[in-house]
């Protein structure tokens, strides 16, 4: 087996390094900051995005990405998805058609919409028709560097790609279940960070348990609808990349995108919350493509929709909130 190029050494990316590493695969992980990249290969520990976690001496760490690619079988992409597009242009003329490229970026571009295997499906067509698989579902990477028991969805279109990727990076403590849904798969794990959002804000305003399941639950219907707006399954939505990931992200005490509407809630701003992290909470972004997609294909979102207000009109949490409990009573 060829060694696992992993594009992207955030907490994620970092995190699948090590899980892969120490299941005896040679890894190599590709770090975009060359001074993260020298203290990371002297030190053998991410501290700026994944601290006390000791990566094995089986993951080569490279600023040159060059140095990551070659002679790699299956390219995992873990970068924000506002650096995905340039990330996937800068592999093409480094990569060749048999490579498998596996997304485990979570997120919907801004602008195009695109959601990340499209992006890798368009960046590639001056070059080959590239064989795509996203990865998704319920993680936290400190937990998953640790070797807590994880479960997760491989989906592609391709069934043979989908069954061998399944046995080439599931683990004892990794497991992989695949999906042909990859569209649902992709768009369950984007937008539920802007459904975590939301329940973060009902904690910070002190709402209580009952308003943040109930956010919760209507987000996944939300989410549901524009996945079948899509193309993809509603099935999906009541697997790991769509409930499971939504209530890992929307509860767990690790969640960036809850913690972001948890300080929205007690008062402060976007900015003052982003300029305080150097980590991505990929739902402030993401719910701003996200509400565009939606109009676009006439599907109703108010959960969305008021975070949107929130987090790009200057919208008081409180008041998008009000707004929700006020709308016209209807049949589930």
């Amino acid at each position: 087996m060829s060694p696992l190029a992993i594009i992207g050494a955030g907490g994620w990316g970092t995190a699948l390094a090590v899980t892969q590493a120490r299941a005896n695969r040679d890894v190599r992980l590709w770090v975009y900051e060359a001074d993260l990249a020298e203290s990371m290969s002297r030190q053998r520990e991410n501290e700026v995005y994944l601290p006390g976690v000791r990566i094995p001496e089986n993951v080569q760490i490279h600023h040159a990405i060059c140095d990551v690619v070659k002679g790699c079988d299956v390219v995992l992409i873990a970068v924000p998805s506002h650096f995905f597009r340039n990330v996937a242009q800068e592999l093409m003329p480094l990569v060749s058609s048999d490579t498998v490229f596996v997304t485990a970026t979570k997120g919907i571009e801004n602008d195009t919409l695109m959601r990340m295997s499209q992006i890798l499906d368009e960046v590639s067509q001056p070059f080959f028709k590239a064989r795509v698989a996203a990865m998704s579902g319920p993680t936290f990477a400190p937990e998953v560097s640790r070797g807590e028991p994880t479960l997760l969805v491989i989906a592609s279109p391709d069934e043979a790609l989908r069954v061998r990727l399944q046995a080439e990076l599931s683990t004892p403590r990794f497991r992989l279940y695949t999906n042909a849904d990859r569209t649902g798969v992709e768009l369950g794990g984007a937008v539920k960070n802007t459904i975590a959002i939301a329940a973060g804000v009902a904690d910070g305003l002190g709402l209580g348990s009952n308003a943040a399941a109930a956010l919760v639950t209507r987000g996944l219907a939300e989410m549901t609808r524009l996945v079948v707006a899509c193309g993809g399954m509603r099935e999906t939505m009541a697997g790991l990349a769509g409930l499971g990931d939504l209530v890992l992200t929307s509860y767990g005490n690790l969640s960036r995108n809850r913690r972001v509407g948890v300080e929205l809630g007690r008062g402060r701003t976007v900015d003052e919350i982003t300029a305080s992290t150097r980590t991505v909470a990929e739902g402030i972004r993401t719910t701003k493509s996200t509400v565009q997609l939606a109009q676009r294909l006439g599907i109703e979102m108010p959960i969305v929709e008021k975070m949107y207000s929130v987090l790009y009109e200057g919208m008081q949490p409180k008041e998008a909130l009000v707004d929700l409990m006020e709308r016209k009573l209807k049949e589930e």
